[in-house]
């Protein structure tokens, strides 16, 4: 509580820097306005996913959640910056990749869907003349993260804000989360408020639409996260979360804040490991997983972790293969009975666009 109020505290300290960098985004939009800096187009569907935050709203699973719906039907690629990796400059991903090479999220979409081209270049403008050379027979390419690439105009653009953080409540960095000028949600096609409270009223609904005030071109979903059931982190097998589990929980993600509700509510008790984003796991952090793990009740213990860390963690096989580590799946499930509608709007953008090229 302290280390909150503390942390609040100290980024309104910093309101200067934020009125400063909201100084340079308005110039920088106030350049494209005028076309000074022009953005660049692609004779191919571009679909991003994005927000106007830092930190996580859900654009992984909704990267997945894309590739799912349209996998069957056409020749996918993403592209995304591939964060926190050690190489530079445009890569896919192969057999042999790994996450110090093209990143975390890059590997997990690899693994799970190996005929769709991943790809990692974190100029994307440079990136996509690359992809497309390598991947000539691409239908459509998914942006990730690349709301705020200006160099690149997008056919369709989702933008991602979630419930307990809406834009419209936010600030600019470094005070808030804001990385980009609010006024830019009108540029969006689709606004997609993430990580809804599964009980979210019709009355909850119409009062977020109003408080956002999308533009008559625009259309605002409701989604909350579904966590699957938990498979090994090495041999795949999967495992039953029961009320008497016991869970440890490791996270390297931005906000594990709904993960850590969920298994609050389907456990029996859970104690957390925590780190940074993206966090490159060593022997010592395992060594302390194995520590917090052997004060769980014997036979009612289980290691859980996200899909995005366990790339990061395969690398000690040996060491885990015969732990009860689990990895946990999420995705999006729309609210509202708006699937359907969601998912033609995606289809028809690209059945449009590719009649008109």
């Amino acid at each position: 509580m302290f280390y909150n109020f503390f942390l609040r505290s100290f980024r309104l300290l910093l309101l200067p820097l934020s009125i400063l960098f909201w100084a340079v985004l308005y110039v920088r939009a106030y350049f494209y306005q005028k076309q000074w800096l022009r953005s660049a187009t692609f004779g191919i569907p571009l679909i991003t996913v994005g927000n106007l935050a830092v930190g996580g709203t859900g654009k992984s699973p909704m990267i997945e959640y894309l590739i799912g719906l349209l996998k069957d039907h056409y020749h996918l690629a993403t592209l995304s910056r591939g964060y926190r990796r050690r190489t530079k400059g445009y890569a896919f991903a192969t057999s042999t990749s790994t996450a110090l090479e093209i990143g975390d999220e890059p590997l997990m979409l690899y693994r799970k869907y190996p005929t769709v081209a991943i790809t990692v270049g974190e100029e994307r403008l440079l990136a996509i003349p690359e992809l497309l050379h390598d991947f000539p027979a691409t239908d459509v390419i998914l942006l990730d993260d690349a709301f705020q690439h200006r160099a690149i105009q997008a056919g369709l653009v989702i933008l991602l804000t979630e419930q307990s953080n809406l834009f419209t409540r936010d600030f600019y960095l470094p005070t808030g989360d804001l990385r980009d000028l609010k006024s830019r949600y009108k540029e969006a096609d689709i606004i997609l408020v993430t990580k809804c409270d599964p009980a979210l009223s019709v009355e909850q609904r119409e009062s977020i639409i109003q408080e956002i005030k999308p533009t008559s071109s625009q259309r605002v979903f409701f989604t909350k996260l579904n966590y699957g059931a938990p498979y090994h982190l090495i041999d795949n097998t999967e495992a039953q979360l029961l009320l008497t589990t016991e869970v440890l929980l490791v996270t390297g993600i931005s906000n594990p804040a709904p993960l850590k509700s969920w298994v609050e509510h389907n456990t029996a008790y859970y104690r957390q490991l925590q780190y940074r984003d993206h966090h490159i796991f060593t022997t010592d952090d395992l060594n302390d997983m194995q520590d917090e793990f052997s004060k769980l009740t014997p036979g009612k213990g289980m290691i859980l972790t996200t899909e995005k860390d366990a790339v990061r963690l395969e690398k000690f096989e040996k060491s885990i293969q015969h732990l009860p580590f689990y990895v946990i799946p999420v995705h999006h499930e729309f609210l509202f009975d708006e699937k359907e509608e969601f998912d033609k709007l995606v289809k028809n953008f690209i059945v449009n666009f590719q009649l008109r090229n």
